[in-house]
Parts: structure tokens; sequence; C-alpha cells
């Protein structure tokens, strides 16, 4: 565990102010994003309310992806998602015009595909890896199809 690392304690805390099932969830899309970021840093966020995940790429670490649970659902999403390739169209955000974001949310009983949530986490990881320019080059080349999402 890092400095930035919440003890697993702090993640437990947090869940255990949900609904089992809602709880439960959380910690299957907890688990699927670790295996896909094994080196990604675990953070509660509680003025966000969820769990944030940082890549150890500088410093401060580089935000990309979080678990937010809510009281009927749990959301799983990755802050460069409109970057990220999803050709089915199972991402949400696009219908609330959110700029850069996009995010699968997922109710109690929901089958969750982990091939799906891994295979999202690691596009992420890749995308947040990049350098500005790279990133920038990419949206260039997407404009207008990721973000019409």
């Amino acid at each position: 565990m890092t400095s930035l690392d919440h003890p697993p304690d702090a993640v437990d805390e947090f869940l255990a102010l949900y609904p089992v099932p809602i709880a439960l969830l959380a910690q299957r899309l907890r688990a699927l994003v670790k295996r896909a970021a094994p080196q990604s840093i675990e953070r509660v966020r509680p003025g966000w309310r969820l769990i944030g995940y940082d890549l150890p790429l500088t410093r401060r670490g580089v935000y990309f992806a979080w678990v937010l649970p809510e009281p009927r659902h749990v959301h799983v999403g990755w802050q460069t998602g409109t970057l990220m390739s999803d050709p089915d169209r199972l991402m949400r955000g696009a219908q609330l015009k959110l700029k850069k974001v996009r995010y699968l949310t997922f109710a109690s009983g929901d089958r969750v595909t982990p091939k799906v949530v891994i295979d999202f986490t690691r596009e992420a990881v890749r995308i947040a890896s990049m350098s500005r320019g790279e990133r920038e080059l990419l949206a260039a080349t997407r404009h207008g199809s990721a973000t019409d999402r």
C-alpha cells in the first residue's frame, strides 16, 4: 500500500453506507478495475462519494477511473471516456452532455460482463498514460464518433 492508498477498512466503511446488494456489486466492480489496472491506486473520495483510481504516473497521480455507488445502482466510469472506443455504445454520459467522462451503470441483479469492464478500464489506462498531445491527436481523430454518444 502506498501513502496515497486508503486502508482497506476505509473502503469497507464507505461501502457500509449502502444496501448490501449495492456494496457487493461495488466490490465486484472494484475487483475488475484492479484486475485491469493492478498498478492503480485506490482511494475513497468522500467529497465526491466515490472510490477513485489514480495511475502513479506523476507525483500526484493521474485520476482515470471510479466506482460510484448509489442507493439503487453502481456506476463504473472513466475520466477519458469520450476518447475511448465504444462501437456497441454501451457507455453512458453523452445524454447528460458530459464533456469527458463515460460510464456504465449496474443495478443489483444486473449481469456484469467482466470482459467489458476490464477492456474499458485497460483502454482508459492506455489513454490516461498518453501525453497531452497524444490525447489531443486522438480526440481529433475521434471527433464526430466518440463525442456523439
